[in-house]
């Protein structure tokens, strides 16, 4: 499985704006992704609560996932892009 690891840049963090960006990019995708947070807790980007619910600040390292496919690394950069637009 494609793996990204992402360190947050986005400034304020993974508030309500990249978070729906980034989890409208998961579900038009049809794959699906998801994120591992901080302390552990895993999430399917197919839902903005539940991404919020993380309460993800600027300099969170997160850890994104999803199933082998010739577009996979695409998709996981377009998602990191979004978390660390500086990167």
């Amino acid at each position: 499985m494609p793996v990204r690891l992402v360190r947050i840049t986005a400034h304020n963090g993974a508030h309500a704006r990249p978070v729906a960006e980034i989890v409208r990019i998961a579900m038009t995708a049809g794959a699906p992704v998801t994120l591992s947070a901080p302390d552990g807790s895993l999430v399917d980007l197919s839902s903005v609560l539940a991404v919020m619910d993380l309460a993800l600040v600027e300099g969170s390292e997160v850890r994104l996932e999803t199933p082998e496919s010739p577009h996979a690394d695409d998709l996981l950069a377009e998602i990191a892009a979004v978390l660390d637009p500086r990167g």
